[in-house]
């Protein structure tokens, strides 16, 4: 497997979020910023800051309506890039608007379940590792790891 297909990630310590970096494009320029990611299992598709949406000089595509922990809102709709820390692109990647303080990108469901993603915290030290294409069934009752 070659560096394109998967990435791992070794904190040093143990973490409460899993947080990588990325790039991000438009889909109608080749200009990268490089931003934190954090993936979040619970968020069914990713989402980028007011931030990223200035820095690139984003369009809106539409508006769509989501549901997060404060309840509902409409947001505004957009389409990038999405570099992965192994430089696997996700090319014209819908994504939603949303108000963050602490991070640029939320990576979600729609990427993260389109490989394998695995988290270890073995004696207090988590290491996150991804690959794209899914390639593996992760069993650890069947594996007895």
């Amino acid at each position: 497997m070659n560096d394109k297909n998967a990435f791992t990630i070794n904190y040093g310590c143990r973490k409460n979020c899993v947080d990588t970096q990325c790039m991000v494009s438009s889909i109608n320029s080749p200009s990268l910023i490089n931003l934190r990611a954090l993936w979040d299992t619970g968020a069914n598709a990713s989402v980028i800051s007011k931030k990223v949406v200035q820095q690139l000089d984003l369009k809106p595509t539409g508006f769509a309506r989501i549901i997060h922990a404060n309840g509902q809102s409409i947001v505004k709709t957009y389409i990038i890039n999405l570099y992965l820390p192994n430089k696997l692109i996700y090319k014209s990647l819908f994504v939603t608007e949303g108000d963050f303080d602490d991070t640029d990108v939320l990576i979600g469901m729609d990427v993260i379940s389109s490989g394998d993603f695995a988290l270890s915290c073995k004696n207090g030290d988590t290491t996150f590792s991804f690959q794209y294409p899914s390639r593996y069934l992760i069993d650890f009752v069947r594996d007895k790891f």
